[in-house]
């Protein structure tokens, strides 16, 4: 078994490859050719451990992620077995991975649902894995401007100076949640709020948004209107939203939404379904993250350490 060290996936691992990696995973499982068991947690009054487990036989492994959730962080592995002798293959440190991870199926929904032509993007939330869901939107869209807001202003100042640099871009602070709303072509939500950040009044025609933060359903950050005024609502699993999504829970239980009817996101990139389909829909990606897509993204990091 190899251990595979943060250094080493930071080292080889990039957000295209690993959007491409999901895009494959998310096919490949519509078309019954990989299987994902939606999170288990385990809680503890010192911390969570949270499970993902899946197989994925057309890149050859079946595996799991774990991280263990504290006050004092997070730390997450991934480990790799081979799908058919049953070996194991490695076990790999997953902190920077879960950031290129969670940002690369933002690219994947981002490339497939929205307008090919935007270049402004708002983004609500400035932590860690908000920094990659800004990346992950710049890769696949020609994005000249993005305005970002964030309840600490000291943080987000920050946030928007470091990101500027880094992608080479105008990224300036929202002054509030709906400023960082208005006049935008994709809008990222990505934060721990128990109560909705994002108000469907603000949106408008042909915007897509992106929702990552919440996956629990004590955690909500779409408020109902946002929900029912998005022509086309995308998950990764329709099982993992019916017991992670507190965004669409208020309108289950009064019986205007049912987990049925929302769309998974590999049935369009399998073809099995349409996307959008005109330039005036407002399009919908909440994700909650699947075992399947880290066993792609894994295998490939593990295929390009071994060539090295």
């Amino acid at each position: 078994m190899l251990l595979i060290t943060e250094k080493e996936v930071r080292g080889v691992l990039t957000l295209h490859d690993a959007a491409d990696c999901i895009e494959r995973a998310l096919a490949d499982r519509a078309r019954g050719r990989a299987f994902d068991v939606p999170r288990e947690r385990t809680r503890t009054i010192l911390g969570t451990l949270n499970i993902l487990q899946g197989a994925a036989p057309q890149v050859g492994v079946v595996g799991y992620k774990a991280y263990y959730a504290t006050p004092q962080g997070t730390r997450s592995h991934v480990y790799l077995y081979d799908a058919v002798s049953g070996l194991p293959l490695a076990l790999m440190e997953a902190d920077f991975f879960n950031v290129v991870r969670t940002g690369a199926a933002t690219a994947a929904a981002t490339r497939l649902l929205a307008r090919p032509d935007v270049t402004v993007l708002g983004q609500i939330g400035a932590g860690r894995i908000g920094a990659g869901q800004l990346e992950a939107v710049c890769a696949v869209r020609p994005i000249r401007h993005a305005i970002v807001y964030s309840r600490t202003r000291d943080k987000l100042e920050t946030f928007c100076r470091e990101m500027s640099d880094r992608l080479g871009i105008v990224v300036t602070p929202a002054d509030s949640a709906e400023e960082a709303v208005s006049g935008v072509d994709i809008l990222n939500v990505i934060t721990k709020s128990a109560t909705p950040v994002l108000a469907g009044a603000w949106l408008a025609p042909g915007q897509h948004v992106n929702a990552a933060g919440a996956n629990q359903l004590s955690r909500r950050e779409l408020d109902t209107e946002t929900v029912q005024r998005c022509d086309l609502i995308t998950v990764d699993s329709r099982d993992t939203a019916r017991r992670e999504c507190g965004d669409f829970l208020p309108l289950v239980e009064s019986g205007s939404l049912q987990w049925e009817s929302l769309t998974e996101i590999g049935d369009i990139m399998a073809g099995l379904q349409a996307g959008r389909v005109s330039n005036e829909q407002i399009t919908l990606y909440k994700s909650h993250g699947m075992a399947v897509q880290d066993l792609y993204v894994a295998a490939r990091v593990l295929e390009l350490v071994r060539a090295r």
